[in-house]
């Protein structure tokens, strides 16, 4: 019978600092660029020297790519002592914050998006310069929110929102050279506090030519005259091939038939135009076109990338301050990066730039292990999580999901504090483990591959198959796409080596490698759970418990080791009905506390103190050792959310 007593201690993170610093793990890896710049290598990345790229980082988004060098300094510093080694610049030309890379500030009529700011560019390019003194990589968006001025000799420019709400950039010829004269200028920039160019900097290591936008779901056809002439171009393509198709009054957006073949054909165009485009002005990072497949035409439209990218989110997208989706990831066969499977190209990098849980759900906790582990297991090469948050004023936040800012961008509600992760214990707290799983490989890749072909039912095969063997779409061999590679009607997945597991009949999972364990999920009904050289039984109804090696060595043989453990984090007197939150509460925010019993194989007898949010201890945790097993408890004494566990 599970006893949760639901202890709370307060636990907040703050936005100058962390409890606790791993950057010691990774110091041999700065500056970022160390080792020349990155190429795709088959299924993965590698540097020129040959060392292989893994990445676990953020997006930053809008404003925050531009803060003050105070700023700059602090947050660089911070997400290396989490592990983290990427920021994804997202969302630079949205015209709906400030600064933007077009405009500092806001008052001044501006008529045109064709001049890179020069105040919002040496504020980008100083966080650049203290990223990468910090061994933090950049991956750069050329185009995700601009919105054309009448400056600008784009044709009604008036009527559209924002240019990746349509697909016109894709066929409209003024606008795509709009975007080589950006491209051109923002490589070409010089950051003068690392004395070089961008395009000349190998601190930038992936770019993407169109944020969430192609011709086969973000196309809006209601804007003239540009469904007059994407009619045309249909029309004039169908009559080169003899296809009698009605291109004047067809549905413009089919997925399929002809005009899917059609969209195909334009999209890989434009793709393999923009990046032979960013070659020729000297770009050498890897370029991939967009970040979301629909179909399978749109996969094969970046048949000439250098890598697959794309965005997944455990969320029903109806958040309205009162709603919200509080499922666990072990509650369902799949775990949000399934249906992403099979827009991995198979032997092709693959990156996710954008992935959330978001809160307030209280199962968030599972998600950066799961995603770490799945990843590292399918050898994609790493995760930016969106966001690290919508502003830099962050020393004015003291609650969990309720920024500053106003309560909808560009028209959408849902963004509000729901994605900042900076102060969220239960996703940014875990990072430390995520960016070990992913960066040293403690989940090995998967040593068994399937090669799936393309075809009308492969989401079918890929249910569950992410935590069972390596997997990727190809569109010239491959196994039958109808039939699954996992049996669902087992109530569980593992992987072929025993690294995972996750059963959606028990409700839990675990990551089981030399240096990294946790169990995760509804743990308090599973009774003992067993790993080798680990045993949790757990009295917290759910949570998460993940202890990972911060030497080489393994769990076994370390003397220095990190567990974190906690249920949820919450704000003080947040207050619910059921699925509905009537307050979001007040600070500090707190964590509830993880109850659970640890028997650890360690090499010796140990000493666990307790680690507070401003890194002081707290407290010890009394531990028994015999016969090679340390045995405590957590949430009795001195509880909280980090421990560090030694040998003296």
């Amino acid at each position: 019978m599970v006893i949760d007593m639901e202890k709370y201690v307060p636990y907040p993170l703050y936005y100058d600092d962390m409890p606790i610093d791993i950057s010691f793990v990774f110091e041999s890896e700065r500056p970022a660029g160390k080792h020349g710049f990155m190429k795709a290598a088959g299924d993965h990345f590698e540097f020129e020297d040959g060392t292989k790229a893994r990445f676990w980082g953020v997006n930053f988004n809008g404003g925050a790519c531009f803060p003050s060098h105070e700023y700059s300094e602090i947050v660089a510093e911070r997400l290396a002592k989490t592990g983290c080694n990427i920021v994804r610049f997202h969302q630079l030309d949205a015209e709906w914050d400030c600064p933007n890379i077009f405009s500092y500030t806001r008052g001044k009529r501006i008529d045109t998006t064709r001049e890179l700011d020069p105040r919002s560019m040496e504020r980008l390019d100083y966080l650049i310069y203290c990223l990468k003194e910090h061994g933090i990589y950049c991956y750069l968006d050329m185009l995700t929110y601009r919105r054309y001025k009448s400056g600008d000799g784009v044709e009604a420019a008036e009527d559209m929102i924002d240019s990746t709400k349509y697909s016109f950039n894709i066929y409209d010829q003024r606008m795509k050279d709009l975007q080589k004269e950006f491209m051109h200028d923002i490589w070409n920039h010089f950051n003068p506090y690392t004395a070089f160019k961008y395009k000349d900097d190998p601190v930038f290591v992936m770019t993407e030519i169109i944020n969430e936008s192609e011709l086969f779901s973000k196309a809006n056809f209601t804007v003239e005259p540009y469904t007059s002439k994407f009619r045309e171009m249909f029309a004039g393509w169908l009559n080169e091939r003899n296809i009698d198709f009605d291109a004047k009054n067809c549905d413009l957006s089919a997925k399929d038939g002809v005009l899917a073949e059609f969209k195909k054909e334009v999209d890989r165009k434009y793709f393999r135009e923009m990046r032979d485009y960013m070659i020729s002005i000297g770009v050498k990072i890897p370029i991939t076109g967009t970040n979301w497949f629909l179909c399978d035409e749109l996969t094969e439209a970046h048949l000439d990338m250098d890598f697959m990218d794309s965005h997944t989110y455990f969320y029903d997208w109806r958040w309205n301050d009162h709603l919200t989706m509080l499922n666990s990831l072990t509650d369902q066969e799949d775990c949000a990066l399934n249906p992403i499977l099979n827009e991995r190209i198979y032997g092709r990098p693959f990156f996710v730039s954008e992935w959330d849980m978001p809160w307030p759900n209280p199962c968030r906790c599972e998600s950066p292990l799961l995603y770490a582990a799945v990843g590292s297991y399918q050898n994609w090469s790493g995760f930016a999580i969106h966001t690290y948050s919508y502003t830099t004023h962050l020393e004015r936040l003291d609650i969990l999901g309720k920024e500053i800012l106003p309560p909808c961008i560009d028209g959408v509600g849902y963004r509000e504090g729901v994605f900042s992760v900076w102060n969220d214990p239960a996703k940014f707290g875990l990072f430390y483990h995520s960016a070990l799983i992913t960066r040293r490989e403690d989940v090995k890749p998967a040593s068994e591959s399937v090669k799936i072909k393309a075809g009308e039912n492969k989401r079918d095969a890929f249910h569950a198959a992410a935590e069972f063997k390596q997997v990727g779409v190809s569109f010239e061999d491959g196994e039958d796409a109808g039939k699954p590679l996992v049996n669902l009607d087992s109530g569980e997945v593992s992987s072929t080596d025993g690294q995972l597991y996750r059963s959606w009949t028990k409700n839990y999972g675990y990551i089981n490698s030399e240096r990294t364990k946790a169990v995760y999920g509804r743990l308090g009904k599973n009774g003992k759970i067993k790993l080798d050289g680990l045993t949790v039984t757990a009295e917290s109804d759910s949570g998460v418990i993940a202890i990972s090696s911060l030497t080489d060595e393994s769990l076994e043989n370390t003397n220095n080791i990190l567990l974190t453990a906690l249920c949820d984090a919450v704000n003080t007197d947040m207050k619910w009905d059921g699925e509905h939150m009537l307050e979001y509460g007040h600070g500090p925010v707190q964590i509830k506390v993880m109850q659970a019993e640890i028997e650890l194989k360690t090499c010796g007898k140990m000493r666990i103190r307790s680690i507070g949010p401003e890194a002081q201890t707290t407290g010890e945790v009394s531990t028994e050792y015999e016969n090679g097993i340390l045995k405590f408890k957590l949430g009795e004494e001195n509880p909280g959310m980090y421990y560090l566990i030694t040998r003296e």
